[in-house]
């Protein structure tokens, strides 16, 4: 099923490439299409999901390349499921909202640089490569897909992006380059270390039974979480984001921070842990104040920022140190919020992202000082903006309220001092989302902004679905955390972690 789900986007994309030209309704409606179909089919898989089940479900393995022990090996525990689920339900959805984008390639007033079926086989080549990423189960298989990601995301935002779209795509493309290259160095020094062993391999399942001498761990980890670290990003190695977010078409946005930088945190959970537990545990102190750093750092830069989609960019950053707060905490609680953060994140700044873009088109530009008042002309807009952005800022009752909640008790049990100076991130984000809210929504209406239309049928059937999910998960996380928990706490017992128990003071005593 896992190869079916990556299967037909990819051949939906090479349909797309044979098209005749001038069939651009038809490629967008295929396009679309294929995109429901994934949605339909990573549905029925989470359904068939056995949450008391062996923990890898749907696998299956296959040689590759013989010679190098390479095999063809897919399967999803929980955390995997629930980040194929984000991509198989957003793209769809970017796939409707960009039904224009590529007519607007360069800018609102350029003409198009690109084919329109181009933009879209782009987009489905890329949900191929994202389901293969989370789907990987073998380390030199995830390494294939984890590089092949960059090649779509770099021609959207080189081709269709803003007016310094070559610069943000080569820098987008450099950082991830350097990054590859450390985790390939990393990839095959564990190789190596499992033929020393007896047995070499790539296959996540074997690895995990290898015991590696504690300085070899140390260096392996490090090439693993540098590359994770800039994929994420982390802070210091952040500074593509912001540039390829801003520059990048809406809904490519979407997927470039709501999806693909999840990779970054979904490798640290996943190998940088499971791989090298003890060197894990000793990188945990610089890991934690990285994170605690990027919360706030992050929130702080998104306040100065004039244009709309470089704040929600910085957003991004900060809430991208919770989840490795969350992940480095050594808790269940700490984790499985984080992977809930990953989850949830991917609908918020979509929602953001997707709203942003409904009134880049509307007013041509991204610039905050160009709206104002837009609440008087375009209420259904200005009120689903309102929502996305309470969504940011984690308002109870929303999805994201409960990822940051478990995100913080969990690292609070065992970290006191990183989860109060990370609380901070909370105040700040209310500063900066709801001063976006006000320059852009409120106040008297501007001249531009008075004739502004209000979103129309498909603009609503897009947004949507996506502020449905982030109240309902607001009210009733469950489902998702059912499939997260049992794989959570198999990452604890590789690690070898408990969690703290609750310390209890005794009658007439201080605790």
């Amino acid at each position: 099923m896992l190869t079916a789900l990556i299967a037909i986007p990819a051949l939906g994309a090479v349909l797309l490439a044979f098209l005749p030209k001038g069939k651009d309704e038809l490629a967008k409606l295929t396009a679309l299409a294929v995109t429901l179909v994934v949605a339909v089919l990573t549905v029925v898989m989470a359904i068939r999901f056995d949450n008391g089940g062996p923990r890898f479900q749907f696998t299956e393995q296959h040689w590759w390349i013989r010679a190098f022990h390479v095999h063809y090996a897919v399967g999803v525990d929980g955390v995997a499921l629930v980040l194929i689920l984000l991509s198989a339900i957003l793209v769809p959805l970017v796939v409707l909202a960009s039904w224009n984008d590529a007519e607007r390639s360069g800018g609102v007033d350029e003409p198009p640089k690109r084919s329109v079926k181009t933009y879209f086989a782009l987009l489905l080549a890329l949900e191929a490569m994202m389901i293969g990423v989370f789907a990987a189960t073998d380390i030199f298989l995830f390494y294939v897909f984890f590089e092949a990601m960059l090649i779509p995301m770099y021609f959207i935002i080189g081709s269709y992006g803003g007016a310094q779209r070559s610069y943000a795509a080569v820098k987008f493309l450099l950082y991830s380059l350097f990054g590859g290259l450390l985790m390939l160095a990393a990839v095959i020094g564990l190789y190596v270390v499992s033929a020393n062993a007896g047995n070499g391999t790539f296959l996540f399942g074997e690895l995990t039974k290898l015991h590696i001498e504690p300085t070899t761990a140390k260096w392996l980890f490090l090439g693993f979480f540098v590359a994770f670290a800039i994929k994420a990003p982390l802070v210091p190695f952040h500074t593509w984001l912001p540039d390829a977010a801003g520059q990048a078409p809406a809904g490519a946005a979407v997927l470039l921070v709501g999806v693909l930088d999840k990779v970054g945190t979904y490798g640290m959970l996943r190998f940088c842990i499971e791989l090298f537990p003890g060197a894990a545990k000793w990188f945990t102190p610089v890991v934690l104040t990285l994170s605690v750093v990027g919360i706030v750092y992050g929130a702080v830069l998104a306040i100065g920022q004039i244009d709309l989609k470089r704040l929600i960019a910085y957003t991004s950053i900060s809430h991208f140190g919770f989840i490795t707060l969350g992940i480095f905490a050594m808790t269940t609680q700490g984790q499985a919020g984080a992977t809930l953060y990953m989850f949830n994140h991917g609908f918020s700044t979509g929602a953001l992202f997707l709203v942003a873009g409904f009134l880049i088109a509307r007013r041509g530009s991204a610039r905050i000082d160009a709206f104002g008042g837009v609440k008087n002309v375009a209420p259904i807009l200005a009120g689903t903006f309102l929502v996305a952005g309470l969504s940011g800022l984690s308002l109870p009752g929303l999805s994201t309220f409960v990822s940051e909640f478990l995100v913080l008790v969990g690292t609070f049990t065992r970290y006191k001092v990183p989860a109060i100076i990370a609380t901070s991130g909370i105040i700040l984000a209310a500063v900066y989302i709801l001063w976006m809210y006000q320059r852009t929504m409120t106040g008297p209406t501007t001249e531009k902004v008075a004739g502004m239309r209000d979103l129309s049928k498909r603009e609503l059937v897009v947004i949507a679905p996506v502020l449905a999910i982030l109240v309902v998960l607001g009210f009733y996380p469950k489902p998702a955390l059912d499939m997260i928990n049992p794989s959570v706490k198999q990452t604890m017992v590789r690690v070898d972690k408990q969690d703290p128990k609750p310390t209890i003071a005794e009658k007439g005593t201080r605790p």
